[in-house]
């Protein structure tokens, strides 16, 4: 883990990365996503139940552009778009006052993701710092399903496998697998979980304090930010081209929350 960069450093850093500034993800799929949530389409609802609040794909756009960065002309069709780092930097920082707390207070947290390929490693790092600092991290229940797949721990992160592969999921259906294993076994469930897509969003709509990662094509997360459902949605790319390109923002984070970096 590097030493944690100043904020003009990191920001510097996420954009010749790509992980914010002129990210991958093209404008076409961020509108056929806001599109799909605002006709009810449950997949991009990642867990969340948004009702009829949020048919306005327009409406959608505008909390994207606030809290995202995203372009806000709705006449941009096509091409680039963008997620704003400094919004990016300030997600971190609303999240490392959460994790600060944990700490403190010495919370029993959950981490989990649902993009193993890109963020594994950022909730793997975090976990241990909390650790360190004396918080309990929660323990998966052995033999979980969901999806027929499975649902455990790697690295004190909860992944989904199927088929002896790490996979990619936004379902909200790991996380609920979990929760419901938990109350099944007597045991209490997280003070906090830091997450990404739909495990964030199930824990969020069970009312637990849930922070995450989202990127410019999930809105559901920003949404429920916007709400008070989630605490925290950290915009950003959730799949750059080298999972180390995140270090340098893990740093950063541990650092606002006062943890120390874990090997």
């Amino acid at each position: 883990m590097p030493i944690a960069p100043s904020r003009t450093a990191l920001i510097d850093h996420l954009v010749r990365t790509r992980i914010a500034g002129d990210v991958a993800t093209p404008r076409e799929n961020n509108l056929a996503h806001y599109r799909s949530l605002a006709m009810g389409d449950r997949l991009y609802w990642l867990g969340l139940e948004l009702g009829n609040r949020w048919t306005d794909e327009q409406d959608v756009l505008a909390v994207m552009a606030d809290r995202c960065g995203v372009n806000d002309d709705p006449a941009h069709r096509a091409g680039q778009d963008t997620i704003d780092p400094e919004l990016t930097v300030a997600g971190l920082e609303r999240m490392a006052a959460f994790l600060r707390k944990a700490a403190e207070g010495r919370q029993r947290v959950l981490f989990a993701t649902g993009h193993p390929g890109g963020l594994l490693d950022v909730h793997r790092a975090t976990a241990a710092a909390l650790r360190a600092a004396g918080c309990e991290i929660v323990s998966v229940p052995s033999g979980l399903r969901a999806d027929e797949g499975s649902v455990y721990q790697v690295a004190d992160v909860a992944v989904y496998e199927r088929g002896a592969t790490l996979w990619h999921t936004h379902s909200p259906a790991p996380m609920a697998a979990i929760l419901d294993g938990l109350a099944h076994l007597g045991l209490p469930r997280p003070d906090l979980v830091v997450a990404d897509h739909g495990w964030a969003g199930c824990a969020a709509q069970r009312g637990i304090d849930a922070v995450g990662y989202a990127d410019c094509n999930d809105p559901a997360l920003f949404l429920a930010e916007a709400e008070g459902t989630l605490q925290v949605a950290v915009p950003l790319d959730d799949h750059v081209a080298d999972p180390r390109f995140y270090e340098p923002m893990t740093a950063y984070l541990l650092e606002a929350a006062g943890l120390p970096v874990q090997g």
